[in-house]
């Protein structure tokens, strides 16, 4: 499916842009989201026309991404987990846990989707978490698992 975007998309386009999609991504998200339009003649002499328009939203958007990024860069944040003998954790952390972690300590709402583990994390020690707010703007945090202690359950 041929679509306009409304927004830039990290491997996909800049506004204005006319990309082909998968009918799927383009229902299902690009759509549903107002990232896009639908490809035809009204649709894309409106963006034309509203360009301008649409890169300053873009740039504002950008900027609030821009201070929140810079707010949690670079900060370590600490868990307890209960491990084996080993040292591996039982279960490994997932986003949605480490969202939450972000919430609580660093007072900042990180939706799991935002977050991109690049290692499992399933073991004690300290893992590079990188946080994607927006097509251009990322950072990095990070998650230090240390092992629960008896007195810290009760």
């Amino acid at each position: 499916m041929q679509i306009i975007l409304l927004e830039n998309i990290a491997k996909l386009g800049k506004i204005g842009d006319l990309v082909e999609v998968k009918n799927g991504y383009a229902r299902n998200f690009l759509l549903r989201e107002n990232k896009a339009l639908r490809a035809n003649k009204e649709n894309i002499a409106l963006v034309n026309k509203n360009k301008s328009e649409l890169n300053r939203k873009n740039t504002e958007i950008k900027n609030k991404f821009i201070e929140k990024a810079n707010k949690i860069k670079n900060k370590k944040v600490k868990i307890h987990k209960a491990v084996k003998e080993n040292g591996d954790l039982y279960a490994i952390i997932k986003p949605k846990e480490i969202s939450k972690l972000i919430s609580d300590e660093l007072k900042t709402d990180i939706t799991p989707s935002e977050i991109i583990i690049k290692k499992e994390i399933n073991k004690i020690g300290q893992f590079e978490i990188i946080i994607n707010l927006h097509s251009e703007v990322q950072t990095k945090i990070y998650i230090l698992v240390d092992k629960l202690d008896k007195l810290q359950n009760k």
